[in-house]
């Protein structure tokens, strides 16, 4: 719709994870470098945590393009908390058959596949996308299956990647087995004020783009209603540009930015539905008073911050 008027090639703010469109500041180079590091220097665990939007996923689809001919990676991204049969579901990822097999024919159906490969000098590698929703009773089979590595060499790779809450779980003492086997660990964090700026021109100018299209004043909008979230700041950057687009402005000023964020505010989906109020609890002494972080107030004010998105 608004392609032509701004001369793009393409939609700029897809929210698809398109590894052509990858931009790799400084926290996302950082990622990438301990997933390829990982990867290609046989680490037996590697696990990558980020908030919801923050682009682990195009990192990973970006990992995906560079893998060389000797490794073959079987990809899991429909993760459930109840993941039924694991075995079956990672020999679905490898294109094995996964089909009427008791749990014993299912592992060793994995095994030889997995010394197969070796043999013909190739490494298996199993990503997992979304593994914040695996129980830890399944985390147990994870690691168990990596006792496949026998040898020097580490035949069978594993590389997790989740939410904040991936991290919390494998703290969990029962799981104290399976962290001391994890060789990369990072955190990807929002992008900050400066990357955000850098990210929307990145975008812009990978489809043909101006790179002033976006002031720095709506950029800076944009950046402190997303929090530096890539998935936050691609909704508000494609929702200001067919406004833009609507209005026949050259440039997306702060104004127009504004208006997105009320109108989301007001009308979108983040718009605030008023809740039943509960009886207040009786008031604590003094020296036992917990304020609790998602309180009535503080969800109002939380509300209010991101709703001005």
């Amino acid at each position: 719709m608004y392609e032509a008027f701004y001369g793009f090639s393409e939609s700029p703010f897809t929210l698809l994870p398109d590894p052509s469109f990858l931009y790799l500041g400084k926290k996302h180079k950082l990622a990438y470098a301990m997933l390829e590091y990982g990867l290609f220097n046989q680490a037996g665990f590697s696990v990558i945590t980020g908030e919801v939007g923050s682009g682990k996923t195009t990192l990973i689809h970006h990992l995906l393009n560079q893998v060389t001919d000797d490794i073959n990676i079987g990809l899991l991204t429909n993760t459930q908390r109840n993941q039924g049969e694991l075995l079956q579901w990672i020999l679905l990822a490898f294109g094995q058959d996964y089909r009427a097999r008791e749990k014993v024919e299912l592992f060793d159906a994995f095994t030889r596949f997995v010394i197969d490969q070796y043999a013909q000098n190739k490494r298996t590698v199993l990503i997992i996308d979304e593994a914040q929703n695996l129980e830890p009773l399944v985390l147990e089979e994870l690691r168990m299956l990596s006792n496949i590595n026998a040898n020097k060499d580490q035949v069978l790779q594993l590389i997790l990647v989740g939410q904040p809450q991936l991290k919390a779980t494998l703290r969990r003492p029962e799981l104290e087995q399976f962290a001391q086997r994890v060789v990369v660990d990072y955190h990807l964090a929002a992008l900050s004020q400066e990357e955000t700026r850098a990210y929307i021109q990145h975008r812009i100018v990978h489809v043909g783009g101006d790179t002033a299209l976006f002031s720095e004043d709506a950029a800076d909008r944009i950046y402190q209603a997303s929090k530096g979230i890539p998935r936050v700041i691609n909704v508000l950057c494609q929702t200001a540009l067919v406004y833009g687009f609507a209005d026949q402005r050259p440039r997306i000023e702060l104004d127009l930015v504004e208006s997105v964020l009320q109108d989301k505010a007001e009308h979108g989906s983040l718009k605030h539905e008023p809740q039943e109020e509960t009886p207040a609890e009786p008031e604590k002494p003094a020296e036992m008073k917990i304020v609790l972080p998602f309180d009535m107030e503080m969800a109002k004010q939380l509300f209010n911050k991101f709703s001005d998105k």
